[in-house]
């Protein structure tokens, strides 16, 4: 099977189920996006001080898999059966519970913090700003074709767990947060 197709050469994909639309339009926008944000999760992975025993590894890489799963569901146009698990009230409470388990590791926040520390935790805030991105668009998404909420919670949830993973990443190799010192006025 052949990589190309030359179906898209003149600006337009096919969405799952065939119906054809312009590449710029919102749905490719949004679900684009989330694959830009797996692909930065992949570079997190890709981190060799990311330690294999490390609790963020193995939610990473569920993650990866659960954001296929939510580029499928939004590359099936509305009326059209997703294929694919749909994301679920399941996967948002294993986040939530993957937080909180790691919270119990860290000091308390007293002031909000620069992206930094170790290379793996700044790609992982990296991550939640791409992530962020594309909440944003998923919910101008939602204004026209409405997803379902789940999707929505997942995803909101999604980029707190990346703020504290990069925090608890920074912790586990024994590297303190950087506070933002805004300047007086």
């Amino acid at each position: 099977m052949k990589i190309y197709t030359k179906g898209g050469d003149h600006g337009q994909t096919g969405l799952f189920g065939g119906q054809r639309v312009p590449k710029d339009h919102l749905r490719l926008h949004t679900y684009g996006t989330f694959d830009e944000l797996n692909a930065t999760i992949g570079l997190v992975l890709a981190e060799p001080l990311l330690a294999e025993d490390s609790r963020v590894r193995p939610v990473l890489a569920r993650t990866q898999n659960e954001l296929f799963q939510l580029g499928a569901e939004l590359a099936t146009p509305p009326g059209k059966q997703v294929t694919t698990r749909l994301i679920e009230a399941a996967d948002i409470d294993a986040l939530e519970s993957a937080i909180d388990a790691m919270e119990t590791k860290l000091e308390p926040l007293k002031s909000f913090i620069l992206p930094g520390g170790m290379k793996a935790a700044a790609l992982m805030h990296l991550a939640r700003t791409v992530c962020r991105r594309a909440e944003r668009e998923l919910v101008v998404l939602h204004r026209s074709e409405p997803v379902r909420a789940e999707v929505l919670g997942y995803v909101n949830r999604l980029s707190d767990y990346l703020f504290v993973a990069a925090r608890y990443v920074n912790h586990e190799m024994g590297v303190s947060d950087i506070p933002w010192n805004p300047p007086k006025a």
